[in-house]
C-alpha cells in the first residue's frame, strides 16, 4: 500500500518527540537471532541503524555468531560440542571463533553498514585490551569460553566521538596472550553498563517475555529485577530466556537506564521499539 506524503510526515512529527529524547544518548544493540541470518530482516536492521544515528544516537552493535563458527567448523572436520548450552572451545576452536567473528562476521556487518550510508568501524575485545576474560566453570572443561574480568570502554568511545558505528565482536583475552570466546549477551550488558548506556536492545527470535511460552499474545511489556527474579523462580521465565534476562538485569544494575528485548523476526523493529509510544517487545527498568 503506497504511503501519501500526508502520511510520511505525519510518521516524521509523531516521531519527533522520541527522536529528542534520544538525540546524543547511547543506545547498545545486541545482534543475533534469525535477524542476522535472513537477508531481508538483516537488511531492515542495518537501515535501522543507520537511521538511527542519522538522528543523532551514538549506536553500538554488539553481534554474536554461533551458526557461523559452527558452519566453519564443519567445513574443517570439527565437531562442535556444547555443556550447558556453551561451546566447547579448546584452543583450535578458540582461533575459529577469532577468526569467524572478528574476522568475518564483523568486517561483514561494517560493509552492510557502510553500504547503507553509515560509517562504522568493527571491533573484537583484543582491540585495546578491550575484554579481559577468564575461564568460565573452569570445572566444566569449556576451554577457551571466557566470563569478563574487565571492560575498557576507551576504544568505542573514541569512535563514538568521531561520528562512527563501533560493531563489537565478543573476544576477549588474558594476560598470557590466550583468546576467549565472550556471550554476546554478556559482552553487550558489560558494554552497555560502562558506556552509561541510555538503553540496551536484545535483538533476539523471541517477542519478548511471555506470561505462557505458547500464547504470543501475553507478552509483558515492562518488567522491573524484582518481578523478573519472581517471573525466574517460578519458572514463567524459563530455558534460554533465563539467560538474556539475567544479562538485561545485569546491565540496569551496571547503570544502564532501560532494556528492551524485542522480536528482529520483525522488519525494522529497532525503529518500532525507539521511535514509537507503543513499543514492541518487553521493556525492563531498574525500579
Amino acid at each position: 500500500m503506497e504511503m501519501s506524503n500526508a502520511l510520511r510526515a505525519e510518521v516524521l512529527v509523531h516521531a519527533l518527540p522520541l527522536i529528542q529524547k534520544y538525540n546524543k544518548k547511547t543506545v547498545v544493540i545486541k545482534y543475533g537471532g534469525s535477524a542476522m541470518v535472513n537477508e531481508t530482516l538483516k537488511d531492515a536492521v542495518m537501515e535501522d541503524i543507520c537511521l538511527l544515528r542519522q538522528v543523532g544516537m551514538n549506536v553500538v552493535l554488539v553481534h554474536g555468531g554461533g551458526p557461523e563458527i559452527s558452519e566453519m567448523l564443519k567445513k574443517i572436520g570439527k565437531k562442535s560440542e556444547f555443556k550447558n548450552g556453551l561451546r566447547v572451545t579448546d584452543r583450535e576452536t578458540a582461533e575459529i571463533v577469532q577468526m569467524v567473528l572478528a574476522g568475518k562476521v564483523c568486517k561483514d556487518l561494517v560493509k552492510l553498514i557502510n553500504n547503507k550510508g553509515g560509517r562504522a568501524i568493527g571491533l573484537c575485545g583484543l582491540d585495546g585490551k578491550m575484554m579481559e576474560a577468564r575461564p568460565k566453570n573452569p570445572e566444566l572443561g569449556l576451554g577457551y569460553v571466557g566470563e569478563l574480568v574487565a571492560i575498557r570502554s576507551q576504544p568505542v568511545e573514541d569512535l563514538l566521538a568521531c561520528g562512527y558505528i563501533p560493531v563489537v565482536a565478543g573476544i576477549g583475552y588474558d594476560d598470557e596472550g590466550n583468546v576467549y570466546n565472550i556471550n554476546a549477551d554478556t559482552a553487550a550488558a558489560e558494554l552497555a553498563g560502562k558506556l552509561s548506556a541510555e538503553c540496551l536492545i536484545s535483538v533476539t527470535d523471541e517477542s519478548g517475555v511471555l506470561m505462557d511460552k505458547d500464547d504470543p499474545s501475553s507478552l509483558i511489556s515492562k518488567l522491573n529485577i524484582r518481578t523478573a527474579k519472581r517471573l525466574i523462580a517460578e519458572g514463567v521465565i524459563a530455558g534460554g530466556m533465563i539467560p538474556k534476562v539475567e544479562c538485561c538485569i545485569e546491565a540496569l544494575k551496571a547503570g544502564v537506564k532501560k532494556v528492551f528485548v524485542i522480536d528482529g523476526r520483525v522488519p525494522h523493529s529497532l525503529l518500532m521499539e525507539l521511535l514509537t509510544d507503543e513499543g514492541l517487545g518487553t521493556m525492563f527498568t531498574k525500579n
